[in-house]
């Protein structure tokens, strides 16, 4: 029997070509698309699939939180769901309407074993268990992947997304480093002319963000010369694990963050100037942004 083919095979094979490297996330870093695909395209999708037309105003509120304005924003879609549904399950409001939240045990249990958290692999698990919490994640999980492909269409990336790819070009290998399904990373980053700018597209299917940085990078740059650009505090973990720099893109500041990077940080990046006093700025203003409460718990 043939062996299996290693999904993560374009990661272990990258190989440098310039001194620097820099990964940059998509959805609502590179691309003002977030706010577009959670509430038209995965929200409705989790209320739908999953039986929460009955409390479908808390159960967006619980989404839009975790995914958008919290600091697990960005995260992969798959545990996003499990921790929407558990914010969803504290609300008294929901106890009072007698709704009993779907606890979804299969999927908890995916997540706890599978690190490439993706349809594909879901799928497979789907083929060996027949789990039908495993199957209605995947029903769910492939009509948002439909949605955002009905969707999603001509948004161009933030100002200052352009200017700063081109001015890293023959100085940096540039990657995508992102939780999205590669097709519609390919589709997003190829629509707008900006895929020749990258070596490489990393979405869901290769990892998580913190292996595409260890596996593509690990070992082939000087860490210092290393940068990940993302607007979520796991874009930021993912680059403390590996022990490289983060710039972050700070949500609702998106054009202003840009225009710095292509304007400051960038070229103290290339200058070896960076990181220390400079980086930590940047860090401190980002993470006063995103809460770890939501707003009905805290009011």
């Amino acid at each position: 029997m043939a062996a299996a083919a290693d999904p993560q095979a374009p990661l272990r094979n990258f190989r440098a070509s310039h001194e620097f490297f820099i990964g940059i996330d998509s959805d609502g870093c590179a691309f003002d698309t977030m706010e577009l695909k959670q509430k038209e395209c995965f929200i409705p999708n989790i209320i739908k699939y999953f039986g929460l037309a009955a409390v479908s105003k808390y159960a967006r509120a619980a989404a839009e939180f975790v995914n958008l304005y919290s600091k697990w924003r960005g995260i992969n879609r798959f545990p996003a769901l499990t921790m929407a549904l558990d914010l969803l399950a504290e609300r008294p409001e929901v106890a009072r309407r007698k709704f009993r939240v779907p606890s979804l045990e299969g999927v908890r249990r995916w997540i706890g074993r599978e690190t490439k958290l993706s349809n594909s692999t879901l799928k497979a698990e789907v083929a060996a268990t027949g789990d039908p919490d495993l199957v209605l994640a995947y029903d769910w999980s492939e009509a948002v992947n439909r949605a955002v492909g009905e969707v999603l269409c001509d948004v161009p990336p933030f100002p200052f997304v352009r200017e700063s790819l081109e001015r890293m070009a023959g100085k940096a290998d540039v990657m995508v480093v992102s939780a999205t399904p590669g097709d519609a990373l390919h589709r997003e980053w190829g629509e707008h002319g900006l895929a020749g700018f990258v070596a490489l597209i990393a979405g869901q299917e290769l990892g998580s963000k913190k292996e595409h940085l260890a596996l593509a990078a690990g070992g082939r740059y000087d860490q210092r010369k290393v940068l990940m650009v993302g607007d979520a505090p796991g874009d930021r973990a993912a680059a403390e694990a590996n022990g490289v720099l983060f710039y972050p893109i700070e949500p609702g500041r998106e054009e202003e963050s840009w225009q710095r990077f292509y304007e400051e940080a960038l070229p103290r990046f290339f200058g070896g100037t960076y990181a220390g006093d400079y980086m930590n700025a940047q860090v401190a203003r980002f993470e006063a942004i995103l809460p770890d409460t939501p707003p009905w718990k805290s009011s």
